[in-house]
């Protein structure tokens, strides 16, 4: 019991340390309850309703692919259709820059879906400047405890006009994954809580002496979480979401050094050979199929590494326990100001709703309910897992629930001394080709590290 209420304490409160970036518990209770209201203010909306009270809800989110709460979301919409009679047509997919771009074109082009769970930072901006997303507080004139259950402060202001729109269902981390096998080979022993960078390097001479990849990334590819934290244990949880005036003031030189420290990592040799062609998903192959020590990553990776663990990717109950027992998560290494056990983390994500279905009276409702649905004191912590939440009132969590993974997550993030918001959230679009595109040209050395840096300002600065 004394373990139960550990999980339940940090999943409640891990939100409350310092982090910055980022429905009603009866969603059709909710939605019945108000219809009566509804039908006042809005009368053609009983009308303009498909036969027989069914509404198809188009919804975009990122629970796809090898995201943990893939099939959590799966489960919940079928169990919101049933309850509702509505249906959904899901074009859901796996977050990455394409994803991105995608609903960015379909928001452009007028496609956009009726409800979306997306992230509330900079890549938002663009749909919020053009007014096709509902605010909370105008939601709440029409049904006053939409997204009540929330702790008030942990939903995200937007950027653009300091106005809230996303509820947030599950917050994320972003650590440093390990193979053990791989660790007990090269005589490396388990990252705690105080691991530096100086130990970390020795520790991948050591790995590569053995044989072995040291780190698993494609800085071709992917090199977001090598960046962030680069740059990270060259500032502090004070300081990290300061973006920059220039190159060449002191935050700037922070990130120029968190650019050189890759670079560094790189001419030692604990990269993959191929990290520069490689794609992401082939060196989260070699670190789930033994070929490379460490992996930094958010907590929807958990789910991956727990798939690549079964003979069925899509079967728990081909699950190789004593195969996933292998794999371990820690801190990941600090620098200076920034301990190891400040991580990157927050709720950066939520579900919007849609101008388009909020200004359609057969919608409406629907929408309303579906995300008070997914956003429910039961249904949140379900997708929290090991992760965290914005509820008020965050239910105990029983450990015997949650694989061998889940639970080294969770006591990984009770030791977890600050939780800081994403930079590259902010420094989003044409402002990181120069360093996300272009960190194979600066490793290499054929770009110089306070060149791109620049570029990259320049163009944040500009637009």
């Amino acid at each position: 019991m004394k373990k139960k209420r550990m999980m339940a304490a940090m999943l409640a409160g891990a939100m409350v340390l310092s982090m910055t970036a980022c429905g009603n518990s009866g969603g059709a209770e909710k939605a019945a309850s108000t219809e009566g209201d509804a039908a006042k203010e809005a009368p053609a909306a009983e009308a303009e309703a498909p036969a027989g009270g069914s509404v198809e809800l188009v919804v975009t989110t990122t629970f796809a692919g090898e995201d943990s709460n893939a099939q959590n979301y799966k489960d919940a919409v079928k169990a919101w259709e049933a309850e509702t009679g509505n249906s959904v047509v899901d074009t859901s997919a796996t977050a990455d820059e394409t994803f991105k771009t995608r609903v960015a074109t379909d928001f452009e082009t007028g496609s956009e879906p009726d409800v979306l769970f997306f992230f509330n930072g900079a890549d938002s901006n663009s749909f919020i400047e053009a007014g096709k997303v509902v605010s909370i507080d105008e939601i709440r004139a029409e049904y006053p405890d939409y997204a009540s259950n929330m702790n008030e402060d942990l939903i995200t202001a937007s950027l653009v006009d300091n106005k809230k729109y996303a509820v947030p269902a599950n917050g994320f981390w972003e650590a440093m994954f390990v193979n053990t096998e791989i660790l007990e080979a090269a005589g490396v022993a388990m990252p705690g809580t105080d691991y530096t960078m100086d130990q970390f390097k020795a520790d991948c001479e050591k790995i590569k002496a053995a044989d072995y990849a040291p780190i698993a990334a494609a800085l071709g590819n992917i090199p977001h979480y090598w960046w962030e934290f680069a740059i990270f244990n060259n500032q502090s949880p004070a300081t990290h979401l300061e973006i920059p005036e220039s190159a060449g003031d002191e935050n700037g030189q922070a990130w120029v050094q968190g650019m050189n420290d890759i670079k560094e990592l790189y001419e030692l040799g604990y990269f993959p050979e191929n990290t520069l062609s490689a794609t992401d998903d082939e060196t989260f192959a070699m670190f789930t199929e033994g070929k490379a020590a460490f992996l930094i990553d958010g907590s929807w990776k958990v789910g991956g590494i727990v798939g690549a663990c079964q003979s069925d990717p899509n079967d728990p109950a081909t699950l190789d326990a004593e195969k996933l027992d292998k794999f371990d998560v820690t801190y990941v290494p600090g620098k200076g100001d920034r301990k190891a056990t400040d991580l990157v983390g927050g709720l950066s994500s939520g579900y919007f709703i849609t101008r388009k279905a909020w200004d359609d009276p057969a919608k409406r409702d629907a929408a309303v309910s579906f995300v008070e649905y997914l956003t429910s004191d039961e249904m949140v912590p379900k997708f929290a897992q090991h992760g965290a939440s914005a509820l008020k009132n965050a239910p105990e969590v029983d450990a015997s629930e949650f694989n061998v993974l889940q639970v080294k997550a969770m006591n990984m993030m009770a030791g977890t001394t600050s939780l800081t918001g994403v930079v590259q959230d902010l420094f989003a679009g044409d402002c990181r080709v120069s360093t996300f595109d272009g960190m194979p040209e600066i490793v290499t050395g054929r770009v110089a590290a306070e060149d791109a840096v620049a570029e990259g300002l320049e163009a944040y600065h500009n637009q």
